[in-house]
């Protein structure tokens, strides 16, 4: 059994879902892992990320470990089942040494990774935790669409949904570009959102990038039927069009 205080738990961000959008460094940390983990729901259906991994790891090294993701009520299944998840990678961190958690776009954006790492460090004193940047939504969104980011002394201000419309109508209030994760099941008051901030001409949104179920639109055809959940938004300022001090 290796030795507890050599454990290494490492995130790998695997990107939105293109399996080419996994950079080298994150499939050489995959492979180099004695196990995979990858998040499931508790429905059991393959999630993106371990679709993604499938690409570079053999299924027999890969560990599907149920998280109860789609829970946004029940706090004490939720915590249940975060609890029951952490005792498992514990687990195979004393069995194995070395675990790479797989996870959606980047491990310090929004992620899993995050409340894993914190249950684990507690589990497992003396673990070793890292991470490996995974390419964004935002970012494969925007080479997809052609939407630019950012200019010059532009800010950029990423929003969950999830926190609210209000949150977001503050965000389309101020400046810089606007991006909106998660907005699938509140698609209606997002697009209300854009028109009422001038933003809805400019701004587009995606779902499953890189993937044969691919959308890609402009916002503007938002006519409110609830999108799916992980869907991003991309809401440019106004431009100019001019260099100016964009250089």
């Amino acid at each position: 059994m290796p030795d507890v205080m050599s454990s290494r738990l490492v995130g790998v961000g695997v990107g939105p879902g293109d399996p080419e959008l996994v950079t080298v460094k994150g499939v050489n940390a995959l492979r180099a892992a004695a196990v995979v983990v990858v998040p499931v729901l508790d429905t059991g259906e393959r999630g993106r990320a371990e679709a993604t991994v499938l690409h570079y790891v053999p299924a027999e090294r890969i560990v599907r470990v149920v998280f109860a993701l789609n829970e946004r009520t029940d706090r004490a299944r939720r915590e249940a089942a975060w609890d029951a998840a952490g005792a498992r990678v514990a687990e195979l961190l004393a069995r194995h040494g070395s675990v790479a958690f797989a996870t959606i776009g980047d491990p310090n954006v929004y992620s899993t990774f995050t409340y894993l790492a914190q249950t684990i460090a507690e589990l497992v004193p003396g673990v070793t935790v890292e991470t490996v940047p995974g390419i964004t939504a935002m970012q494969d969104l925007a080479a997809r669409s052609g939407a630019v980011l950012t200019e010059g002394t532009e800010p950029l201000t990423l929003v969950p949904v999830t926190a609210g419309s209000a949150v977001l109508k503050e965000a389309l209030a101020g400046p810089g570009t606007v991006v909106a994760y998660k907005f699938g099941r509140q698609a209606a008051e997002v697009a209300e959102a854009l028109r009422e901030t001038g933003r809805l001409g400019d701004a587009v949104w995606g779902s499953a990038l890189g993937l044969p179920e691919e959308s890609v639109r402009p916002a503007a055809e938002l006519d409110g039927t609830p999108l799916p959940y992980l869907s991003t938004l991309i809401a440019p300022p106004r431009r100019d069009g001019g260099r100016g001090g964009k250089l």
